[in-house]
């Protein structure tokens, strides 16, 4: 079966003006898995990731849209899931997302999630923290890019939209192995993965699974951008 197109808005979907879309991302490989005409990637972590984005906006775009992983927070996101945000939750901000852009983005990725995210400022490692993230805020999913995305994309006047692929379940806490080969820029630190491994073997069986759920994530986020089309499916009314 075809993948799903967003419905025509009676338009050539490529940037009209020369403008791009800008995506952002927190890892390597969701920066190459994003990479295409009509875009722009933004590829950081953390609090250098709104100094690069401020830079990247003020060149131009159409929208901004915040592309990538997220941690799930409810039990019925399974792994390479897609979860389409209507808005983006932190502490103590709440930025409302582009309907008929995020309208389009569920179009285009079929079986997407359309529900809230929480946008925090470190992984939630424990299933327990995932599960209480939940119930305090409401949202599916939790990532580390889109509250910052949604904040500068705010304060310019610009289309914001989310499009997230699950990759840990909420169900299941993360190896501590995980966490520390995650390299400030997103990259994988091989060596300390092995590092934590040796210290403490018993990891190992979650680490494995969470190789998988990452296997199945990349492969929906493959699959999904090519659904996206030129311009992450960039659609107002």
């Amino acid at each position: 079966m075809s993948p799903a197109r967003p419905a025509s808005s009676g338009r050539d979907d490529r940037a009209e003006d020369g403008r791009p879309v800008v995506v952002v991302t927190g890892m390597p490989f969701e920066a190459r898995i994003a990479a295409g005409p009509d875009v722009r990637v933004v590829c950081q972590q953390n609090t250098a990731l709104a100094e690069m984005l401020e830079a990247a906006l003020a060149q131009g775009c159409r929208g901004v849209v915040s592309f990538g992983t997220a941690g799930g927070l409810v039990d019925a996101l399974r792994p390479g899931t897609w979860v389409v945000a209507r808005r983006v939750l932190s502490e103590t901000e709440c930025f409302e997302t582009d309907e008929d852009w995020s309208r389009a983005l569920c179009r285009a990725l079929p079986g997407a999630s359309y529900g809230d995210l929480a946008g925090v400022a470190s992984p939630v490692v424990q299933a327990q923290a995932k599960h209480a993230l939940h119930q305090a805020s409401g949202a599916v999913a939790a990532d580390m890019e889109s509250h910052i995305v949604g904040r500068l994309a705010a304060q310019r006047g610009l289309p914001f939209a989310v499009c997230r692929v699950v990759i840990d379940p909420a169900e299941r806490s993360l190896p501590e192995a995980a966490l520390a080969g995650l390299r400030a820029d997103g990259s994988t630190d091989v060596w300390a993965v092995l590092r934590s491994l040796a210290r403490h073997p018993g990891q190992f069986p979650g680490l494995l699974r969470l190789a998988g759920d990452a296997r199945r994530a990349r492969r929906a986020m493959i699959a999904g951008r090519r659904s996206l089309g030129r311009g992450f499916a960039y659609c107002r009314a």
